[in-house]
This record gives C-alpha cells, structure tokens and sequence, in this order.
C-alpha cells in the first residue's frame, strides 16, 4: 500500500462505524469518513463467526490485494473499513473486486 496507512486502534474503528457513511453489497459492508489528511488509512475486519483463521485470513489477504490494486483510482483524504460478509468467504476474487469498486463509487470515492 503506497498512499496508506493502516488502522489499527479500537478507537478509530468505533469512530468510523458511528460517524462514517456505508454501503453494502452481499460480499461486504464499506465504511468511509474523511480524515483532512492527504493520504488514506485502511482497515479490514472479518469476524470470528464466518469460519476458521484459515478461512479469516485467506479473506484478508484478497480484501488487502483489493484495495492495493485499485488504491491509486481512490481520491485521497479518506479513512476506509472494509468488513467481510459470509458470501465474501465463497466469493471469488474478481467478484469482490467488482464489488468492492461498486461500493467505492456509490460512497464518492473514485476519482
């Protein structure tokens, strides 16, 4: 991730689920706010119930490949949190690409 930074803090996750704008799809849920910084910080959160830490990480590692593909067609000044649904685990990698530039564009986040 060349223009990122990651979120990590609980703090920061709470702060973008109540004061942030989402979208969804059946593959998984996009939280954006704003930041007033140049740069975008990312995080990405699947939960214990959709399967093994197998399984969790192997999502994880598509979801993160995601948005480093498509990172330079975000505008800047963004924090994002991408949350995996139960589909996304089936999904194939293409799919949720398309997905996620789906939800990307419906928040205003394209260039």
């Amino acid at each position: 991730m060349r223009f990122s930074s990651t979120l990590k803090k609980n703090y920061e996750f709470k702060r973008i689920y109540s004061k942030g704008s989402s979208a969804v799809s059946p593959y998984m849920v996009l939280y954006c706010r704003g930041n007033g910084s140049r740069s975008n910080r990312f995080g990405i959160t699947v939960s214990a119930k959709l399967g093994h830490a197998v399984d969790r990480n192997r999502v994880r590692r598509r979801l993160r490949e995601i948005y480093r593909i498509n990172e330079s067609s975000l505008k800047p000044g963004f924090d994002l949190i991408m949350v995996s649904r139960s589909r996304g685990m089936r999904a194939g990698f293409a799919t949720l690409q398309t997905d996620f530039l789906d939800l990307a564009d419906k928040l205003g986040l394209l260039k």
